[in-house]
């Protein structure tokens, strides 16, 4: 894979690089800036040798059109505090707008483009339609760096088709992101530990089924878990249930017994009568949950046990919460999993968060990034690496 270092001499160059700049936001306030301030090293590296940057990212799920509250208008002005000088603001993404503000950018200055979302051309599953956007942002620039580790298992136009229409390379956040999750496939220092969360086991099979090769436990918490508590045969009450998923999750148990890769599962549950915060709750054994109440943490019996693994482990990876860490309620399951990370990571392991709901989960309860070895700016491109899929993005780019 190319580096920028690869890229020669860039003073005077017009340089497109794909970040990922796919921020949380409540109205226009930015929630959660880790995405930006993980893309912040590669634009001052660039800047550094007298490039100019032209920034383009996409925010939410817009379909293909403007959409005021996706603007990535925000995005600019927090990352111009991010690199301390002004980033100028293009209103759209291959028009006028965008088309004045390169021509007029400077060496070492930044420009960020309007949500490419807002154009069909970019996710569009037509080829001639994705390569026909594609070309347009080729037009604004000299040479190419991907930087935004989110969307390399998306094969898009600003992802795919325009590292096959200019010169290229990786940023140094892809860099990074590849090599930490090298560590965790090729050869991992043991114990080996998974920690998985999240709402739905049917999102989590395939990284599944290829853990199971290589970890020596998987840990099971948030709504995924009451899948495989039914696969045991227990009540769940109203818990987040995949019904169709219930046999592969048997299997799943048959197959760790078989390799003598430890699944461990709660032994107790914050049950409530609702999802909410002001619910009637109680903690409750995890074979014994009323039919009428919903898991919605893990308990603190659970909490402790986690913890020990995880503190035990010298590789810990770990995508998704263990319960609605949102509501204070249920947000104690998350945080004790979150402490023993970052006490593992203090004992000198490999602990990488895998993006994500547990990105914003640890940031949420009050966890600085430097608690664990990496947070990753991509969960679904993490899983679909952990998984051994090939990733368009990268792919693409060794070439």
């Amino acid at each position: 894979m190319r580096t920028i270092d690869d890229l020669g001499d860039l003073k005077g160059k017009k340089v497109l690089l794909r970040s990922d700049l796919n921020v949380p936001l409540d109205g226009r306030t930015i929630t959660d800036d880790g995405r930006i301030r993980a893309s912040v090293p590669t634009i001052e590296k660039l800047t550094g040798q007298g490039a100019q940057v032209i920034v383009c990212a996409h925010l939410g799920r817009p379909k293909g059109a403007p959409e005021e509250k996706y603007s990535l208008a925000p995005v600019a002005q927090r990352l111009g505090e991010l690199i301390g000088k002004p980033v100028a603001f293009a209103s759209d993404t291959v028009g006028e707008s965008a088309k004045e503000k390169v021509a007029a950018l400077q060496d070492g200055e930044v420009v960020l483009l309007e949500n490419l979302r807002f154009n069909p051309g970019e996710t569009s599953k037509d080829d001639a339609e994705r390569s026909a956007f594609a070309s347009e942002l080729a037009s604004l620039a000299d040479v190419f760096v991907s930087d935004g580790f989110g969307v390399v298992h998306r094969a898009q136009a600003s992802v795919y088709d325009i590292a096959q229409l200019l010169p290229h390379a990786a940023g140094g956040l892809v860099q990074a992101e590849v090599e930490v999750l090298k560590r965790l496939t090729d050869e991992p220092q043991r114990p080996y530990a998974v920690v998985l969360g999240g709402a739905k086991v049917s999102d989590k099979l395939g990284v599944i089924e290829n853990l199971l090769k290589t970890a020596d436990q998987l840990v099971i918490g948030g709504g995924m878990v009451f899948t495989f508590l039914a696969a045991q045969g227990h009540e769940v009450g109203k818990s987040l249930l995949e019904k169709d998923q219930i046999d592969t999750v048997k299997g799943y148990l048959d197959e760790a017994k078989a390799k003598g890769v430890e699944i461990v599962l709660p032994t107790d549950i914050v049950a409530a009568t609702e999802f909410s915060a002001d619910a009637d709750h109680e903690v409750v054994a995890a074979d014994a949950i009323p039919a009428d109440r919903m898991g919605l943490d893990i308990g603190p019996e659970s909490g402790r046990a986690f913890a020990e693994v995880v503190r035990a482990a010298k590789t810990v990876f770990w995508n998704g919460p263990m319960g609605a860490f949102e509501m204070e309620p249920y947000a104690a399951g998350t945080k004790a999993v979150a402490e023993a990370v970052a006490e593992a990571t203090k004992q000198g392991a490999l602990t990488v968060i895998g993006g994500g709901d547990s990105a914003a989960a640890v940031r949420q309860l009050g966890f600085a990034d430097d608690d664990f070895t990496h947070i990753s700016t991509g969960g679904g491109a993490s899983l679909e690496y952990l998984e051994g899929k090939e990733l368009p993005g990268l792919s693409v780019l060794d070439n």
